[in-house]
């Protein structure tokens, strides 16, 4: 899910038990809260990868990850230049 980048404000009320509501469109959504500084607060939607599942270091991912930036599988020279670069 992308939302188009807006240069919005809004003002929110903190409910009594402290949640704040962002919209029905950032229902079940992940998100970071940093807090920079005292009553500051930066909040950015997130996708977080749960531990059990494969990182991008992972060998087995990394091939599928660069086929899926260049649309296309690394060249059989392209990995052996790796390989005995290492």
């Amino acid at each position: 899910m992308t939302h188009p980048a807006t240069d919005s404000k809004m003002v929110k009320s903190i409910g009594a038990s402290g949640q704040i509501s962002l919209g029905k469109e950032f229902a079940g959504r992940q998100v970071l809260i940093e807090s920079p500084a005292k009553g500051v607060w930066i909040i950015r939607t997130a996708t977080i990868t749960p531990d059990h599942e494969p990182w991008p270091e992972k060998e087995k991912v990394q091939p599928g990850l660069k086929k899926g930036r260049t649309g296309k599988a690394p060249s059989p020279d392209q990995r052996s230049r790796k390989t005995s670069q290492a």
